[in-house]
């Protein structure tokens, strides 16, 4: 595991996405990269290979 992989899970983790966090994806950039999403109170856009690190369970 790479120390970038790390850090970015370690500052996704201090934004609040944390397990059990409900997100709402808001948008899409034109070629698909960056995408917008909702968390708490906040919008935060995050590359495709950020947003790759996050596991989901639709509801």
């Amino acid at each position: 595991m790479s120390y970038g992989y790390q850090n970015v899970k370690h500052r996704l983790i201090d934004m609040g996405l944390v397990h059990g966090t409900k997100i709402h994806v808001m948008k899409f950039a034109p070629l698909g990269d960056p995408v917008e999403i909702k968390v708490k109170n906040f919008e935060l856009a995050l590359r495709n290979s950020e947003a790759g690190m996050i596991d989901v369970e639709v509801q």
